[in-house]
């Protein structure tokens, strides 16, 4: 499943430099997680590193985009494949 950010956003952009996947972007008026690019840091990092520099706790799941651990990892494989 990939990650949203919510209302709580006061775009500190600690979590834009920490998305592996350069899937954090500046929004108005609060930042916005691309579901194409969030693996959740599959093949990077144990856990999504934006949750753990996430000073007010607004990046929570997405419930519009459901994953399976299989299409994190092929979206992984997709999104480096020229690596």
């Amino acid at each position: 499943m990939s990650l949203m950010i919510n209302e709580e956003c006061i775009a500190c952009d600690a979590c834009r430099e920490e998305c592996p996947n350069d899937a954090i972007e500046e929004g108005d008026p609060y930042y916005m997680i691309d579901p194409e690019c969030c693996t959740e840091c599959y093949g990077y990092y144990d856990e999504p590193a934006c949750l753990s520099v996430c000073p007010v706790d607004s990046i929570v799941p997405d419930p519009d985009n459901v994953e399976t651990l299989e299409e994190l990892k092929f979206k992984h494989s997709q999104l480096n494949k020229d690596n």
